[in-house]
C-alpha cells in the first residue's frame, strides 16, 4: 500500500503518475501539452534530439517556454504582493485561502473572498481526501471552495489506477528491478561512485543499447517482448511488463521508445545550478510578501521540493506558505519574524544539487530614548520610515508630569502583592505603600469578605496563588481555597466580583489576543483532577462568567507571549506529566488542533518558552531521575515539527521581550546557558555560567545605557543572594543578603517560591518577596532600592502601568 510508502517514494510515485496520466488520459488534449512544458517535456525533444535543426527547434521553442513561464509568474508576483485582483488596494490586507481569490463587492466597496471561476490548464494530477481525482492542485483547492469543506491531498493511488493491474508502485518496481539488472550485467565505471545522477544515467544508456537489438535507436514492441522472454520476467514484475513502458512513456504515441523517452520514464535529466546562486538571501520587512524562486534549470526538470528545517513544505498545506504547483517557486504571505531562516529547494530525486534560501526579516524595532527627561521634552515627536517603496510616519507625544504633583489617588505604575495581610499597592519609586487592601474588606457585588475568616483561626489571612493584569483595568487573581478568582478593579482599587471555578485554582494567563483569562485548576493537592477553564471578555469586567474547556487531564499549559512585532497568537498548547506529546489548541474557538508527538524522544514536556525570531518553541523534559539531564526539544512553529533537541542544553528555558536569548537555568546545578537568536533564525551559544544559585525565577530587565540589550535577574530558591548577569558579555554580580525566601512547604502552587517581577517593558524597578518582607531593586542602577517589612508570602505580585 502506498500509504505505508516513505515521503521519498510518494513523491517519486507522484511524478511518475503525473507521466503516465499524461500519456494515456491525456494525449489528444491541451492539457496533455500544457502539463509537457510544466514538466519541460515537448515533443521536439524525441523528434529533434541527434539533429542541429531539432536542436534550433528546441532551443527556440525553450525561449518560448521562458517567456512564458516569465510572464505567468510576474503576473503571479502582483497578485501576491498587491492583492489578488492585482488592483484594488483594499485587497492587500485580505488574505483569501486556496481555492479563493479577494475582490471588490461593487455593491459595498469592500473587500471579499470569493472561489476562482477556472484553473489553469496545467496537468499535476493528485487525489482528493473525497476520494476523487483532480487535474492539478487549483481544481482541488476550487472544489474544497465551491463545496465550502475542507478538501485536501491524500497519498493514496487508489483514485490514479481504479481497476488497473499495472499500478503505479508496481511500475516503478518494474523500472528498479531493470536498472538492478542492469547494474550486474554491468556495472558503473568506478570514477560515477560519488554521483548517483550519473550513475542512473550510465545505467539507462547500457539499458536502451541492450534492448536496441537492431540498433535503429529505436525500441519496438517485439524488441521488449523478447527480453520479457530471455529473461524471464513475468514472476518478478508484479502485472506489469515491458510493454507497459510503450503505454506509460511513449509520448509521441508513434509506438517506439527513444532513448530520450526512456530517459523521461526513468526521470534521468541534467540539472545546473550556477554557483553563485547555492546560497540566495532575501531580506524582507514584517507585513509584506515575498516569492523565493529555485534557480535549479535543466529539461524534464522534475518537480520542486522545498524544505524548512530538513522537514518537507510542499504538502502540508499551510495557509500563509505556498507553492502552487505552476512555477516551484516558494510563496510566503504576510512575512512575520517566526519566517526567518533557511528554506532549501532540490528537484525531486536529486536531493544532491540544493538551493539555500537564507530570508532575513525586519522588525522595524528602532527605539528613542531621552534620559534625564526634563519638562521641556514634553511634545510631538514623529518617527519616518522611508524604502524604495515609499515614505510613511506616525507621531508620539510626551507629556512630562512632577511625581510630587501627583494626587494621592493615582493608581497606574504600581506594584499590587498580594500577601497573607490582603493586598497592599506599593509605589517602587519612593517605596510608599499608596493603598492596603484589608483581608476583612468586602467584595462589591456580593459582600462577601475579601479572604472569608475560618474558624479556629487567630487571625484572618490570605491565601493567593496567580494573579494577572487585564489591559490595566483589572486585576484577576485566585483564591485557590475559595476555589475561585477575584477581580479587582484598578482604577477603584476594590474587589468587584468573585467568580467560582474548579476547586484549587492555582494559574492564570491572559490571552491579550482574545481578552480571555485562563484558569487551570487541580482539583486537589495530589493534582487528581485537573481541569481547564477560560473567562471570556475579561476586560468587561462585570458580570463575568466562566467557560468549561473540553480538555481533560491537563498538567499545564502554555500561550506564547505578544510582544510589539508579534501582537496577536492564535494557538496554544496543553499538555500532562504522563504523555509524551502536547497538544496544540485553536484559543478563539477552544478546540484541539493536533497533537505534536515526542515518543521517539522518550520525552514528556513539563515547561515551554517560544521565541519569535525564527518562531522556535523550546519543551523542557521532565528529569528521569534526579540530577539526570534532561535536554530541550526544538520544535519549529511554521510546520509544527520536532526538529531536534537544543544542543546538549537542559533546564527551565525563558526569552527575552525581544526573543533575541534564550537562558536555560538549571536549578540543580545552578548551570546557566545564554544562547542568541541570529538574524537567519539559528540558535547559537554564546557563554554557559556556572553559579551557585538554584534558580527559582528569573526575568528580563532592558539596560538603560546601550541599545537592544538586557540584564537578567535571578532568584533562587534556597537562597538569599539575588544574581544578576549582563547578557551581551555574561558579567555577572550579586544582590547579598536579601533574606530568606518563602520555604517551598508554605508555596505548594509552583517551583517559583521566590518570584522576580518586573515593571513592565519600560520600567526600571524590580520587585522580589522574602518570608516577611519585600524588596525593591532598581533596574536602571543594579542595586537595591528599598525594604518593605511586614508582608508575609507575598509571592503574587502584578505590575499596573500607567493607567
Amino acid at each position: 500500500m502506498l500509504l505505508n510508502l516513505s515521503w521519498v517514494l510518494f513523491l517519486r510515485l507522484l511524478y511518475d503518475c503525473s507521466l503516465v496520466f499524461n500519456r494515456r488520459e491525456m494525449m489528444k488534449s491541451r492539457s496533455f501539452w500544457l502539463s509537457l512544458v510544466l514538466l519541460g517535456v515537448f515533443s521536439s525533444v524525441t523528434r529533434g534530439w541527434m539533429d542541429s535543426a531539432g536542436s534550433r527547434r528546441l532551443f527556440s521553442d525553450a525561449g518560448r517556454l521562458h517567456q512564458e513561464e516569465s510572464r505567468r509568474f510576474e503576473v503571479t508576483r502582483r497578485k501576491v504582493l498587491y492583492g489578488e485582483d492585482g488592483l484594488h488596494a483594499s485587497c492587500e490586507k485580505k488574505y483569501c485561502g486556496r481555492g479563493s481569490k479577494c475582490v471588490v463587492n461593487k455593491d459595498t466597496n469592500q473587500p471579499e473572498c470569493r472561489c476562482v471561476e477556472d484553473c489553469k490548464s496545467s496537468y499535476m494530477p493528485v487525489c482528493g481526501s473525497d476520494g476523487k481525482f483532480y487535474e492539478n492542485h487549483c481544481q482541488l483547492h476550487r472544489a474544497s471552495c465551491l463545496q465550502r469543506k475542507k478538501i485536501y491531498i491524500i497519498h493514496s493511488k487508489d483514485c490514479f489506477f481504479k481497476g488497473d493491474t499495472c499500478t503505479m508502485a508496481n511500475y516503478s518496481r518494474l523500472k528498479s528491478i531493470l536498472l538492478d539488472l542492469q547494474a550486474r550485467r554491468r556495472s558503473p565505471p568506478s570514477s560515477l561512485a560519488a554521483d548517483r545522477a550519473a550513475q542512473k544515467r550510465f545505467l539507462v544508456e547500457d539499458l536502451f543499447k541492450h534492448l536496441d537489438v537492431n540498433g535503429d535507436r529505436h525500441l519496438s514492441s517485439s524488441e521488449l517482448a523478447q527480453l520479457m522472454e530471455e529473461e524471464d520476467l513475468d514472476d518478478d514484475l508484479l502485472d506489469c511488463t515491458l510493454e507497459d513502458l510503450l503505454r506509460f512513456d511513449d509520448y509521441n504515441n508513434d509506438g517506439r521508445l527513444t532513448l530520450q523517452e526512456l530517459y523521461t520514464a526513468f526521470q534521468v535529466v541534467r540539472l545546473s545550478l550556477p554557483e553563485d546562486q547555492k546560497v540566495s538571501v532575501t531580506t524582507i520587512t514584517v507585513g509584506l510578501s515575498t516569492i523565493l524562486t529555485c534557480g535549479i534549470r535543466g529539461v524534464l526538470r522534475p518537480p520542486i521540493i522545498w524544505k524548512r528545517n530538513g522537514i518537507i513544505l510542499n504538502f502540508l498545506d499551510l495557509e500563509d506558505i505556498n507553492d502552487f504547483g505552476e512555477d516551484d517557486s516558494l510563496y510566503i504571505t504576510k512575512v512575520t519574524t517566526i519566517h526567518m531562516g533557511n528554506y532549501t529547494c532540490h528537484a525531486y530525486g536529486y536531493e544532491e544539487l540544493y538551493q539555500t534560501h537564507i530570508l532575513q526579516v525586519n522588525a522595524n524595532g528602532s527605539e528613542l530614548h531621552i534620559s534625564s527627561v526634563r519638562y521641556e521634552d514634553t511634545g510631538a515627536y514623529t518617527c519616518i520610515a522611508k524604502n524604495e517603496v515609499g515614505v510613511d510616519e506616525d507621531i508620539s507625544s510626551l507629556f512630562i508630569e512632577d511625581s510630587a504633583r501627583k494626587t494621592r489617588l493615582s493608581v497606574g505604575n504600581m506594584f499590587y502583592v498580594f500577601s497573607d495581610d490582603g493586598i497592599t499597592v506599593l509605589q517602587p519609586n519612593e517605596c510608599e505603600i499608596r493603598r492596603h487592601i484589608r483581608p476583612e474588606e468586602r467584595i462589591f457585588t456580593s459582600y462577601e469578605e475579601i479572604c472569608p475568616r475560618v474558624e479556629g483561626d487567630g487571625t484572618q489571612s490570605c491565601l493567593w496563588a496567580s494573579a494577572v493584569n487585564v489591559r490595566d483595568k483589572y486585576i484577576y487573581v485566585t483564591q485557590p481555597k475559595q476555589h475561585r478568582v477575584m477581580i479587582i478593579d484598578i482604577q477603584t482599587q476594590k474587589a468587584i466580583q468573585s467568580l467560582d471555578v474548579d476547586p484549587l485554582p492555582t494559574k492564570l494567563h491572559y490571552d491579550k489576543s482574545h481578552d480571555q483569562v485562563w484558569v487551570l485548576s487541580w482539583g486537589d493537592m495530589r493534582k487528581s483532577s485537573p481541569t481547564l477553564q477560560v473567562i471570556p471578555e475579561a476586560s468587561a469586567g462585570e458580570y463575568q462568567h466562566v467557560i468549561r474547556t473540553p480538555f481533560e487531564g491537563v498538567d499545564d499549559f502554555f500561550i506564547p507571549p505578544t510582544n510589539l512585532i508579534i501582537n496577536h497568537v492564535r494557538f496554544g498548547f496543553i499538555f500532562n506529566k504522563s504523555k509524551s506529546a502536547v497538544h496544540k489548541i485553536d484559543l478563539e474557538t477552544v478546540t484541539h488542533v493536533k497533537t505534536i508527538s515526542f515518543r521517539n524522544y522518550s520525552c514528556v514536556p513539563q515547561t515551554m518558552a517560544y521565541t519569535h525570531l525564527g518562531g522556535y518553541f523550546l519543551v523542557q523534559c521532565r528529569r528521569n531521575r534526579p540530577r539526570a539531564a534532561s535536554p530541550q526539544l526544538l520544535i519549529d512553529s511554521v510546520t509544527d515539527a520536532v526538529i531536534g533537541t537544543n544542543s546538549d542544553v537542559s533546564g527551565t528555558p525563558h526569552v527575552s521581550p525581544d526573543g533575541r536569548y534564550l537562558v536555560s537555568a538549571d536549578e540543580d546545578s545552578g548551570r546557566i546557558k545564554v544562547q542568541a537568536v541570529t538574524v537567519q533564525g539559528e540558535i547559537k551559544l554564546i557563554y554557559d555560567l556556572q553559579t551557585n544559585i538554584h534558580v527559582s525565577d528569573l526575568t528580563f530587565q532592558p539596560s538603560f545605557t546601550e541599545g537592544n540589550q538586557y540584564y537578567i535577574y535571578a532568584t533562587s530558591h534556597l537562597q538569599t543572594d539575588v544574581l544578576f548577569v549582563e547578557l551581551s558579555t555574561g558579567k555577572m554580580n550579586v544582590l547579598k543578603n536579601l533574606k530568606d525566601p518563602i520555604t517551598s512547604k508554605d508555596w505548594p502552587w509552583s517551583s517559583h517560591n521566590r518570584i522576580m517581577k518586573d515593571s513592565g517593558l519600560f520600567g526600571q524597578y524590580l520587585i522580589t518577596p522574602a518570608k516577611d518582607s519585600l524588596f525593591v531593586i532598581n533596574g536602571k542602577q543594579n542595586t537595591l532600592r528599598c525594604e518593605v517589612s511586614g508582608i508575609r508570602r507575598g509571592n503574587t505580585v502584578v505590575w499596573v502601568g500607567e493607567v
